[in-house]
């Protein structure tokens, strides 16, 4: 499927790759947002397989917007964001309300559960939700982990947690509907420090059982 430039109001425009979850895509996606920013068009938002980009219609026309957006997309490569990401790992202790349910679900002991979810690196495609969340995918196909049908209205800070085929760890308080297997006392998201997230798209999890 080629990709598709849909309108986003009245000065952004959402690119959309592909349906589906994929390194290359992702990377795509993220070498299109920084180019889009390197040039000075505007920022951008990737996500797992599209980019919005936004402009200010006061420096920028729609249409011109859209033909930039097109160049980028024929001399798009989708390989260099992704190469030499860090590997940071996670000590977690598996203590989180649902760990019993995620492995009742998906078949297995606890102890398999821990085992798998620790068992490989997760990926992280980008940041979004709150400052600092990093959406990471590629976590152990047995883990059969749905959000929950009625959202927390708090997550704690440091929660580990799954959903949907996706791990991270909640950077702060807030309302979550994802599954927490876990917590860790890393402080993934601080405001003071000279790089506030401590996760980059293209950075690997490795989560550590304590």
């Amino acid at each position: 499927m080629p990709p598709r430039l849909v309108r986003f109001g009245e000065a952004a425009l959402l690119v959309e790759l592909e349906q589906r979850i994929d390194p290359l895509v992702a990377a795509r996606a993220a070498e299109m947002a920084d180019r889009w920013e390197s040039l000075g068009l505007g920022m951008a938002v990737p996500t797992y397989a599209s980019v919005l980009l936004r402009w200010d219609p006061l420096a920028l026309g729609a249409a011109e917007a859209e033909r930039a957006a097109r160049g980028i997309l024929a001399s798009s490569r989708g390989a260099i964001p992704f190469r030499g990401g860090r590997v940071i790992e996670v000590p977690t202790r598996y203590d989180g309300p649902d760990r019993e349910d995620v492995a009742h679900a998906s078949g297995l002991s606890v102890e398999e559960l821990v085992r798998a979810h620790t068992s490989r690196d997760h990926l992280a495609y980008f940041i979004g939700f709150m400052p600092g969340f990093a959406y990471c995918a590629g976590i152990d196909e047995r883990i059969v982990a749905p959000r929950l049908a009625s959202p927390r209205s708090r997550v704690p800070a440091g929660s580990v947690a799954v959903a949907d085929g996706q791990t991270a760890v909640y950077p702060a308080d807030s309302p979550g509907g994802w599954r927490i297997l876990g917590h860790t006392e890393l402080v993934v998201f601080d405001a003071v420090r000279d790089e506030p997230a401590l996760i980059r798209p293209g950075d690997r999890l490795r989560f550590v059982a304590l």
